[in-house]
């Protein structure tokens, strides 16, 4: 599958896309994550859910998140 073709599934509707518990609603600068089949975390913009998706490998999520806290 190509990369092109792979970003199009993740804007999909199908795909359970969810904002941190800090995000308040209020229209700011907020990112959306979605966790497909474990192997990988896929972030966007919430204000641009049909742009471009970045991917990360768990394991690299994981160091991020344990780096930040």
């Amino acid at each position: 599958m190509n990369t092109k073709h792979r970003l199009l599934n993740l804007a999909s509707d199908d795909a359970h896309w969810f904002k941190s518990s800090y995000s308040n609603g209020a229209g700011g600068e907020c990112l959306e994550c979605s966790v497909r089949s474990g192997e990988a975390v896929h972030v966007r913009d919430s204000k641009r859910k049909d742009g471009d998706v970045i991917s990360f490998a768990s394991q690299a999520w994981s160091n991020f998140l344990g780096n930040i806290r």
